[in-house]
């Protein structure tokens, strides 16, 4: 045999072993920028990786925010909000007399279920 036959198996398995550490390189790489980016937008949202596990942060938010805010959806509401047909009985007692009674309710019905359309 000559040493041609003998060295070409040769020269193509250090080409495939070559193809495959560029293949493996370029997989490598790829997922550890990818695994980079998503850490660095987790971050971003209070929210880091280590070895203990994930790791969750919570804005502080300060009492009298927390107070400022919940009193202000609650002025909004009931602003927002009107009974018509509620009557105390602490106060109106005086105007028991002249109120009239009030019409039962009448069950919801839904106009799609009737076939209907109300003008």
């Amino acid at each position: 045999m000559t040493i041609l036959s003998k060295v070409v198996p040769l020269f193509i398995l250090f080409i495939v072993l070559a193809v495959a550490a560029f293949i493996g390189y370029a997989a490598y790489t790829i997922a550890t920028d990818i695994a980079e980016k998503t850490s660095k937008k987790m971050e971003q949202k209070n929210i880091s990786f280590g070895k203990e596990g994930m790791k969750i942060g919570v804005k502080e938010v300060k009492t009298e925010n927390y107070v400022d805010a919940t009193q202000s959806l609650l002025v909004k509401a009931w602003n927002y909000s009107s009974w018509p047909a509620y009557k105390s009985r602490f106060w109106n007692k005086d105007n028991k007399e002249k109120e009239q009674p009030q019409k039962a309710r009448t069950p919801y019905t839904r106009s799609s279920s009737s076939g209907k359309a109300k003008a």
